[in-house]
């Protein structure tokens, strides 16, 4: 078996590599969309991973969303139809429906996404599901929220620096819950899609089992260090003022991060685990104290 990756170098290509043992058979593309390019395909699995994530410095212009998320997919997708590849997984995410979401995210929650990034993952999709899938093709595209393992870079680190340095954990008053994705979750249910062709095709929400709240966070990476926590309740109005200054000085913590920090944002994924009909291999907390665990070794 062979496969065509996109976006092979990114945190989730390098991981999936690994769990897929990909042969030299494979092909390993890192692309741009170029319009009118020419892009071959030589494999049996399309796995398009590429696009342009979060513009968190805010730099990047609204229409290098759209180029990254939305032509380029279309152009790996038509090449797809038209070859002798059998299985299409287009990794897309939770935001191409709701950036903030008020009782659990579902697949058949109407979509409203707010952001470019949003809106360029979603007109993908829509382009995907409009399209005649040739009999003996299967197509998935997979909604995983926020994706963390070794290697990860993002508001996990965030956390777990303010509880190595002994910082108190100032956000104790915003009771929230969200759902989180393993780096492991996730390659194990792409690999269930690859080689169960019972599965159908369609859009699946991608998710550790349980939600868990940022207070419980803070426990499991002073857990991780085997150090005290320590977790203040301050007031939510100061919080948010003081985040404000935040955007204007550009620190660490500003209203976007604590947004994301602090937001709920839980996701089913029911539809998944029926479809592939089996457990995931690591639970919420086991995920994150595997990533929080490979922290401390790279502190080391």
């Amino acid at each position: 078996m062979s496969f065509v990756i996109t976006g092979s170098n990114g945190f989730v290509g390098q991981n999936l590599q690994k769990y897929l043992q990909t042969s030299d058979q494979s092909q390993f593309l890192q692309l741009r969309y170029v319009p009118y390019q020419k892009i071959e395909i030589k494999g049996d699995i399309v796995i398009h991973l590429a696009g342009k994530a979060h513009d968190l410095k805010k730099v990047s212009k609204p229409q290098d969303f759209y180029d990254s998320n939305f032509n380029l997919s279309k152009q790996i997708f038509d090449v797809f139809l038209i070859s002798e590849a059998k299985v299409f997984i287009f990794l897309s995410s939770v935001k191409a429906v709701a950036d903030k979401v008020e009782s659990i995210l579902f697949e058949d929650t109407p979509a409203n996404p707010i952001t470019h990034y949003g809106k360029s993952k979603l007109l993908a999709e829509e382009y995907i599901l409009s399209k005649f899938i040739p009999k003996g093709k299967r197509v998935y595209i997979l909604r995983p929220c926020m994706i963390h393992g070794p290697g990860n870079k993002g508001n996990l680190n965030l956390l777990y620096k303010i509880v190595s340095k002994g910082f108190p954990w100032p956000l104790g008053a915003f009771e929230n819950k969200r759902s989180f994705c393993s780096i492991d979750n996730l390659c194990f249910i792409i690999n269930e899609l690859i080689n169960n062709e019972a599965i159908p095709s369609g859009v699946y929400n991608i998710a550790d089992d349980e939600p868990l709240a940022t207070n419980d966070l803070i426990k499991f990476i002073a857990e991780s260090q085997e150090k005290k926590y320590h977790i203040l309740n301050l007031p939510k109005s100061i919080i948010k003022f003081l985040c404000k200054l935040g955007d204007f000085l550009k620190l660490p913590l500003n209203s976007e991060r604590l947004n994301k920090l602090t937001e709920n944002y839980i996701v089913s994924n029911k539809k998944i685990i029926t479809a592939i009909n089996k457990p995931l291999p690591l639970s919420a907390k086991e995920g994150l104290m595997k990533t929080l665990n490979s922290f401390n070794t790279n502190a080391k």
